[in-house]
C-alpha cells in the first residue's frame, strides 16, 4: 500500500493535459510538487536521527525510536483524526479539550462512582463521537465556520471538566495500572506500550480508509472543490459530518490513551495539543488548504516533534521551549513548500 495520497480527481481534466506530452513528460520527469512536503519531512527526520546519533551515546537504538510511539502515541491518534478534518477543507480546535474531558469522566467514575473500565472506556468513546458528531451537523447543517464551532466545541468541553472537579482525580484501579506498565516485546530488550499498538493499528486503518473506501475519496474531492464534489454526486453533507464524527472519537480514544499515560484525569490535561496535531499534519504534507495530504505522513509529523524533544532531552542543556522555537521554525518552512506546491500545481 502506498504511503502517499493523491489529491481528489476533478471532474474537469486539467487544462494543462490539453497542451501536448511537453507538459505531461516534464511532470514525469521530475518529482510531483505535491510529493515535496512529505520528502522534505522524511528526509529531515532521518537527517535529525542521523545527527542525533553522530553527537549523543546511545541514542541510535531501538528502544530510543520506538519510545518516540510510546511516548506520542496519543498525539499520533488525535493527529489521524485531524488529517481528515484538514484535508475536507476544515479545522478541529476541540481535541484537546475532549481528551482532558476524557480523562476526567474516566478518573471520576471509575475512581468517586466504582464504574468498571469495561463500561466506562466504550461509555467515553460513545461521548466523543457524539460531541464530534454534533460539532459536524452544526457545520453542516448551518453552514457555519469550522473554526467557529469547534472553538465553542473547545471552551465547552474545557469547562464540563471543572464541572467535574477543580482537582486532579488519581487513578488507582488495577486495569489501568496494568495497562499501563504493559510491554510488548519486539526484538532484543526493545519493546512497546499498548497505547503504541493502538495508535499504529489507528493509522494503519486510517491509511485503508483514506485509500480504499467511498469516504476517503469523498473527503479528498470535498476538499478540493465542495461544489466540484456536489455536482460529482459525491455525499457531501453526510462526508462533512463524518469526518467531525471521526475526530471526535479520534480524539476520545487519544484521551482513553492518555488516561494510561497519565493515570490520572484533569482539566489541565493536553491544553495545547491541538496545536501539536495540526502541526504534525502541516509538516507531515497535508495542505492546510485541503484536498492534497498524506494520512501517513502525519506520522512522520508527529515523529518530527517527538525526535526534537528527545535530542533536547539527550542534550541536557537545553531549554525545552526549544521544542517550540524549532517547530515554529518547521512550519514556516512548511508553510512556505505548500505555497510553491499551490503555485507550481496545474489549474482545474
Amino acid at each position: 500500500m502506498s504511503a502517499v495520497i493523491d489529491s481528489a480527481p476533478s471532474p474537469q481534466p486539467s487544462p494543462a493535459s490539453g497542451r501536448g506530452g511537453k507538459t505531461q513528460g516534464k511532470r514525469r520527469g521530475g518529482l510531483n510538487p505535491k510529493y515535496l512536503p512529505l520528502a522534505a519531512t522524511i528526509s529531515l527526520f532521518v537527517l535529525v536521527a542521523t545527527l542525533g546519533s553522530v553527537f549523543y551515546d546511545g541514542f541510535f537504538s531501538a528502544q530510543v525510536f520506538l519510545n518516540l510511539l510510546i511516548d506520542n502515541a496519543f498525539l499520533i491518534v488525535v493527529a489521524v483524526g485531524m488529517t481528515f478534518v484538514i484535508l475536507s477543507g476544515g479545522i478541529d480546535l476541540s481535541v484537546g479539550s475532549v481528551i482532558a474531558l476524557t480523562t476526567m469522566v474516566s478518573a471520576s467514575l471509575v475512581e468517586k462512582h466504582g464504574w468498571s473500565p469495561g463500561i466506562v472506556i466504550p461509555l467515553v468513546l460513545a461521548m466523543g463521537t457524539a460531541f464530534g458528531a454534533f460539532m459536524g451537523l452544526l457545520i453542516e447543517r448551518y453552514r457555519l465556520q469550522p473554526f467557529i464551532v469547534t472553538l465553542a466545541g473547545m471552551f465547552l468541553a474545557r469547562g464540563l471538566c471543572y464541572l467535574i472537579s477543580i482537582d486532579s482525580i488519581s487513578i488507582t484501579n488495577e486495569f489501568y495500572s496494568e495497562v499501563s506498565q504493559i510491554r510488548i516485546p519486539i526484538w532484543g530488550e526493545a519493546s512497546v506500550s499498548i497505547s503504541a499498538v493502538i495508535a499504529v493499528a489507528v493509522l494503519l486503518a486510517a491509511v485503508f480508509v483514506a485509500h480504499c473506501t467511498p469516504f476517503g475519496r469523498a473527503v479528498y474531492a470535498i476538499g478540493g472543490s465542495e461544489h466540484s464534489a456536489m455536482l460529482m454526486g459525491l455525499p457531501v453533507r453526510r462526508t462533512l459530518i463524518g469526518v467531525y464524527t471521526l475526530s471526535g472519537f479520534c480524539s476520545a480514544l487519544a484521551g482513553v490513551i492518555f488516561t494510561f499515560y497519565m493515570l490520572s484525569g484533569y482539566g489541565l490535561h493536553a491544553v495545547g495539543l491541538e496545536l501539536d496535531a495540526i502541526a504534525a499534519v502541516v509538516i507531515g504534507g497535508t495542505l492546510l488548504t485541503g484536498g492534497v495530504g498524506y494520512v501517513a505522513g502525519t506520522l512522520f509529523g508527529v515523529l518530527m516533534l517527538g525526535i526534537i524533544q528527545t535530542l533536547i532531552s539527550f542534550d541536557g542543556t537545553l531549554s525545552s521551549w526549544w521544542t517550540r522555537i524549532v517547530v515554529g521554525a518547521l512550519l514556516f518552512v512548511f508553510c512556505l513548500l505548500q505555497r510553491f506546491f499551490t503555485s507550481r500545481a496545474p489549474r482545474r
